[in-house]
């Protein structure tokens, strides 16, 4: 796996919150924060500016979203399969989102956004599943880092 540079900044001048990860059939990426509960804020942020355009999202509403888990690991990949199926099974466009709470076997929160619009919202990319293929989240000495691929 080669890491391939990327601008630190997005479109409009916008700082990129992920580094894209290359894999043969996956597509990963990498997120950083200062805690637990903003590494999973992030992440959820990162894998929908990878399917969708998330440049006119209005966080108009507040969705709820939980998920369970036995470890940090399965409470990732849980919250992130809950953040793709309010993006693909409810049709929502999600620009935000906040942790209310995180234990070691449940993770709360809401997510800040509308209903998804095709033309406003157009995809990018069709993300199937978030697998546990070398899925890593560590805790670094400025904060956490996780990795995650999606089967795309």
């Amino acid at each position: 796996m080669t890491e391939t540079p990327i601008p630190t900044r997005g479109e409009g001048g916008v700082p990129l919150i992920y580094e894209l990860l290359e894999h043969a059939a996956d597509l990963g990426f990498r997120v950083r924060a200062g805690s637990l509960p903003e590494l999973f804020e992030r992440a959820a942020e990162a894998l929908v500016a990878i399917a969708i355009e998330t440049g006119d999202i209005q966080t108009r509403e507040s969705y709820p979203i939980q998920a369970e888990g036995d470890s940090s690991e399965s409470l990732l990949v849980n919250w992130l399969s809950e953040v793709l199926y309010c993006l693909d099974g409810r049709r929502l466009a999600m620009a935000r989102f906040h942790i209310d709470e995180l234990t070691e076997a449940r993770v709360t929160g809401e997510a800040f956004g509308e209903s998804r619009d095709p033309s406003s919202h157009p995809g990018k990319l069709i993300v199937k599943g978030v697998t546990y293929h070398q899925l890593k989240i560590e805790h670094e000495e400025r904060g956490w880092c996780c990795e995650v691929f999606l089967d795309v």
